[in-house]
């Protein structure tokens, strides 16, 4: 049976809405909300649970809606003006999901890989860098994304939004420094990690047997464990006059680096 609410006041609609907002809210009830189609599949076919189903008949045909619905999962329609409330994005296409969150412990971790490609994001803090980062880790099937030092929240809307729902398709673990850098030692991993001041180009290393790539924040760079840590310190090459480039870059030159010494495998 699909339910209908018309008013912005909805008690339901506004707990929706600081899930949306606040950070707070998500990490307490550990939901989340999905927006849009392509979203909403990845989520689904990377075995997240779906709770409830809000969509806007006059942006969605009730008939694509109904494939998502099952026993366990609620539907609710809703009117422009409650769909609004509780959309991120200005353009979208009518339907929302309410979404357990994962564990993101480091026990969770399984690689299908003897020789993991691992990318390490320490401490960036713009949900927009971190959305293109698990975007290219997909992409290039990296096999775990480690978020150590976190600054954002993991479910952040604009996360989802700018990873095109990548973030449900990676493996994704939440660590700190120590804990990381424990685990990779133990795993006889290497650490790569970025640095302005390193003395090796990306280019010029190897990285065919099991690696991770350590990226740092956008103003401070790579925490200082990592300098003691690390078995290489690389750059990548400017010729301009600037002296960085966006770190979702960064990162994108060297996994397609490693991935290309790894002959796409």
């Amino acid at each position: 049976m699909i339910r209908k609410i018309r008013s912005v006041s909805n008690s339901e609609i506004k707990e929706y809405t600081k899930l949306l907002k606040k950070s707070k809210a998500r990490r307490e009830a550990k939901l989340f909300l999905i927006e849009g189609t392509r979203e909403l599949n990845i989520a689904i076919k990377n075995n997240y649970s779906i709770c409830k189903i809000m969509f806007n008949p006059n942006l969605i045909d009730k008939n694509k809606v109904k494939k998502y619905v099952g026993d366990k999962i609620k539907c609710i329609e809703v009117n422009q003006n409650v769909y609004n409330k509780i959309s991120y994005r200005s353009s979208t296409e009518g339907i929302i999901a309410l979404a357990e969150e994962k564990s993101h412990k480091l026990e969770k971790l399984k690689f299908k890989s003897t020789t993991p490609l691992i990318m390490i994001l320490d401490g960036i803090e713009k949900p927009g860098n971190i959305g293109a980062l698990l975007r290219t880790s997909d992409a290039a099937k990296v096999d775990a994304v480690f978020i150590v030092n976190q600054k954002t929240d993991l479910y952040n809307p604009n996360i989802i939004r700018s990873s095109i729902g990548c973030l449900f398709s990676n493996q994704i673990i939440l660590s700190n420094i120590k804990e990381t850098i424990d685990f990779l030692n133990k795993t006889k991993i290497k650490i790569i990690s970025t640095s302005l001041t390193a003395s090796k180009q990306y280019q010029k290393i190897n990285y065919k047997k099991a690696c991770a790539i350590v990226l740092g924040s956008e103003d401070k760079g790579i925490s200082k464990e990592w300098y003691s840590k690390s078995d290489e310190l690389i750059y990548i090459p400017m010729e301009g006059q600037i002296d960085s480039l966006n770190v979702s870059n960064s990162g994108a030159i060297i996994i397609y680096e490693a991935k290309r010494q790894r002959n796409f495998t």
